[in-house]
């Protein structure tokens, strides 16, 4: 098959030609092992944690045992070698059931083992990464403040070299393990002058005097994934616990979501399918004027608009992954799988709580938490606003 060369130059020339969808041996046992660890080790729990905000610390070393806390890391690091492929599909099977879960795994792996991964010396990822990628430790990362999100050329936390220590001050919100994490990597300014250019990365321990965790975040949905502040005090690190070149922690950052954003899109692809899958079962057991409601055109046609829309979203998904198995750069590619991914899994959520009608608003069907969870998909790791813009100026610049 030659490659092809529409005039408007598609974002997808040349990759039906050269990807295999064919889903091999090794990728159905994956699946398989995945979806039976969730179903027995999750699902039974999953109301519990959510009520009870529980992060599942105790469910941590059963998924290093599957290889989840390292999913993609080289076994020489403790990981378990996997593709970007088969990190989606183990992603997609823990959300399937419980998105929360699959948050932390996402967050553990795609952000702070990542980065260290990405951009840390030798000595940085035997002594942080190696830890992470078998799980004996759990990972942070820190980025977001109150004031600057998006924005984060405006974020006041500094870091001020100092001798040969940093001296780090300021405060991050919205970070994902603040209070259970056993490492953190953090953004901080070290130039203010400089805006985004002035940004470094930053390894931090738990329990490093001047590092604090804040307060814990009560949210609408992904209850059991832990989102608090972490507050930083005059805290001092040595230097040697700069993760990457002083400055560059901007740039580093977004290489780090452009891969992460992946994750966040097989997340939702996984919700999504968790769902409908619930609708689907609901709707082939709820009987309305003498037979079930799965009879009825009306919701007939949802179920095939969700099962297809979910379908494109994994496509989509499938391909970043496969460019950054290929070590290409994803950054338009994995936009637009978190775009699309994320706001479809918000109409499988809306649909199947209509299906379930009544009952989709109770906790007694897994429809409402959905519906609560997805959400956060929209958000974060970059807002649909800002993927439509990221995705914009890729192809403006082309």
């Amino acid at each position: 098959m030659t490659m092809c060369k529409p005039p408007w130059g598609s974002p997808l020339c040349g990759f039906i030609s050269l990807v295999d969808f064919r889903v091999t041996e090794e990728q159905k046992l994956l699946r398989h092992t995945v979806r039976d660890f969730a179903e027995t080790e999750i699902r039974p729990h999953v109301r519990d944690w959510d009520r009870d905000q529980h992060f599942p610390s105790e469910l941590i070393p059963k998924l290093a045992a599957l290889g989840l806390m390292g999913i993609q890391f080289p076994e020489e690091y403790g990981g378990a070698g996997m593709s970007a492929i088969d990190y989606c599909i183990c992603i997609e099977e823990l959300a399937r059931i419980d998105p929360s879960v699959a948050l932390s795994v996402a967050a553990h792996n795609g952000l702070c083992a990542a980065h260290i991964f990405m951009f840390g010396t030798e000595s940085q990822k035997q002594k942080y990464l190696v830890p992470l990628a078998r799980g004996e430790k759990v990972g942070a990362w820190g980025l977001t403040e109150s004031t600057s999100g998006s924005d984060a050329a405006s974020m006041r936390t500094t870091a001020v070299q100092a001798g040969s220590c940093w001296m780090l001050d300021g405060a991050k919100t919205f970070t994902t393990h603040g209070r259970v994490g056993n490492v953190l990597v953090v953004m901080a300014m070290t130039d203010r002058a400089a805006g985004a250019k002035g940004i470094s990365a930053f390894i931090i321990d738990q329990g490093t005097p001047g590092m604090v965790p804040g307060r814990k975040e009560d949210k609408l949905g992904m209850r059991a994934s832990d989102t608090s502040e972490v507050l930083l005090d005059n805290c001092r690190i040595p230097a040697d616990q700069l993760l990457g070149q002083v400055g560059r922690g901007f740039v580093s950052s977004m290489q780090v979501l452009d891969a992460g954003r992946i994750g966040i899109a097989a997340l939702a692809v996984g919700l999504a399918q968790g769902a409908y899958e619930a609708a689907l079962r609901y709707a082939q057991e709820r009987r309305a004027f003498g037979k079930t409601i799965s009879q009825f055109q009306a919701i007939q046609w949802k179920l095939a608009d969700n099962a297809t829309r979910i379908e494109a979203a994994r496509l989509l998904t499938y391909r970043a992954a496969y460019l950054k198995d290929r070590k290409r750069r994803t950054t338009l590619e994995s936009a637009m799988a978190k775009l699309y991914a994320s706001e479809i899994a918000v109409k499988a959520a809306d649909d199947s709580v209509q299906i379930h009608g009544g009952y989709g608003f109770v906790k007694d069907y897994p429809a409402e938490k959905y519906f609560r969870d997805v959400k956060l998909t929209t958000i974060g790791e970059g807002t649909s606003e800002i993927q439509r813009l990221v995705i914009a100026r890729q192809l403006l610049s082309r």
